[in-house]
């Protein structure tokens, strides 16, 4: 009981914690719509299964054990960041209505960035394999151990749900999408500055 208490405390600290994919999450559901926010929060729930996966796969460790496996994964992390920004500052000003606005990503496509954005996220790595390492008891039941993971992907994909609701509110998009242009530079330049920040960084599992 005591694990479950730690699990759930510190996943939901880092959820709610600001970071690449609450910027694609409100992003996507700002510029886009509320579709493509709660398909985006939905990837981003599958690429923490990614990193949930590779750590009772026994990877975590090994990317413990030899730093240099996670900066390859630190950097191309980054890199992907940095591609999303700078695609949001080449973007150009349409003047195009929000319905068409909306179809300027796909279903699979929002889905992908989700997916993508987390599971290339060394933060995300740095989070779970830590958890898994130092909560997670070795002696834990399997079957416990993948009820953690499940619970910490759909605490991602609840609450990136929940910005996709509130930054798609009707009001709030009416007021924003006029000035959709300049909200792209901003996300993009938050995105590379995530990028930037993560290749620069020394992280240690």
């Amino acid at each position: 009981m005591t694990e479950w208490i730690a699990v759930i405390t510190i996943t939901l600290l880092a959820v709610i914690s600001p970071g690449a994919d609450f910027a694609m999450v409100t992003r996507n559901s700002l510029l886009l719509s509320r579709r493509a926010g709660m398909l985006t929060a939905l990837g981003i729930g599958l690429g923490v299964l990614v990193h949930v996966g590779y750590t009772l796969l026994g990877v975590g460790l090994l990317m413990r054990q030899s730093p240099w496996l996670f900066d390859v994964v630190k950097m191309l992390g980054a890199a992907y960041l940095v591609y999303l920004g700078v695609s949001m500052l080449r973007s150009r000003s349409s003047g195009a209505p929000a319905q068409q606005a909306q179809a300027v990503l796909s279903d699979l496509a929002a889905l992908r960035v989700g997916f993508l954005t987390n599971a290339l996220n060394p933060k995300t790595t740095v989070f779970v394999v830590s958890l898994f390492l130092q909560i997670v008891q070795p002696d834990t039941p399997l079957a416990t151990q993948l009820a953690y993971g499940g619970f910490i992907s759909l605490a991602h994909v609840l609450w990136f749900c929940i910005v996709a609701l509130c930054f798609s509110a009707q009001r709030v998009r009416q007021r924003l999408l006029a000035v959709r242009h300049w909200i792209d530079r901003a996300f993009g330049c938050m995105l590379v500055g995530f990028g930037l920040l993560l290749a620069g960084a020394k992280v240690m599992l």
